[in-house]
């Protein structure tokens, strides 16, 4: 079967072409020799399974717009879009596991998932990508028990909601709840009232429930009504 000699070009990509050679470092020029070959990875397995698994390349040089290819879209992000929590902790940590494999995920419209994160470092030992795969499992957990190995996830990942794959509001929101609760050696559903009253005022001063969903997502992580929530902002 003929293969392509290199993934189609996306509009966002950083093109090593675009800028002279002489302009760049050695280790520039690697980095991006690393990314474009993590390219042809990215389309090949998105195109070995259409529709079914999002194939995902982060660009984690930046940050703010790393999604560098995205094939079978599922989750509705685009080129451009930031990284996601496994992309900022690698960046921050670079002996942060460079395989993530097999933990229970979640589309924005509901449906499970089965997800792998691989992280991709260079000759210095920094990451610089990661390649992400998203499987909807959706279609395949009602069918027989020989599909049971397919859309089962790591135990070890089971109860840890490690990412989510939406909008990058919903992620600053959590981010600041469990940075409050850390900061009182706690948990957030295990502060007590007084202290989720000072998160919950605090968020609101911060804007954090100009969006719709802001409250319930709130209340979910506190473990409280979302009626509790409104209260605690007066």
């Amino acid at each position: 079967m003929a293969h392509p000699s290199k993934p189609p070009h996306r509009a966002d990509s950083p093109d090593p072409s675009a800028e002279p050679s002489h302009f760049r470092s050695d280790d520039e020029l690697a980095d991006e020799h690393l990314l474009r070959e993590a390219e042809r990875v990215a389309v090949a397995i998105g195109r070995m399974f259409p529709g079914l698994c999002e194939v995902v390349l982060h660009d984690l040089r930046q940050p703010h717009s790393a999604i560098r290819v995205i094939e079978n879209n599922l989750s509705g992000r685009q080129i451009g879009d930031s990284a996601t929590e496994l992309g900022l902790r690698r960046i921050a940590d670079p002996s942060y596991p460079s395989v993530i494999q097999n933990y229970s995920n979640q589309f924005p419209d509901g449906r499970p998932a089965k997800s792998t994160s691989i992280g991709i470092k260079n000759a210095d030992g920094r990451y610089v990508a990661a390649l992400c795969l998203n499987l909807d499992v959706s279609t395949l957990s009602p069918l027989s028990l020989t599909l049971a190995n397919l859309v089962a996830t790591e135990i070890e990942y089971r109860d840890e909601a490690l990412e989510t794959l939406r909008d990058r509001t919903e992620r600053e929101l959590r981010a600041v709840i469990d940075s409050f609760a850390a900061e009182r050696s706690s948990t957030p559903r295990s502060l007590n009232r007084d202290q989720k009253r000072e998160l919950v005022q605090q968020l609101h001063r911060e804007g954090f429930f100009e969006t719709r969903s802001s409250a319930q997502h709130i209340a979910d992580r506190l473990g409280v009504s979302r009626a509790t929530v409104y209260n605690y902002t007066k």
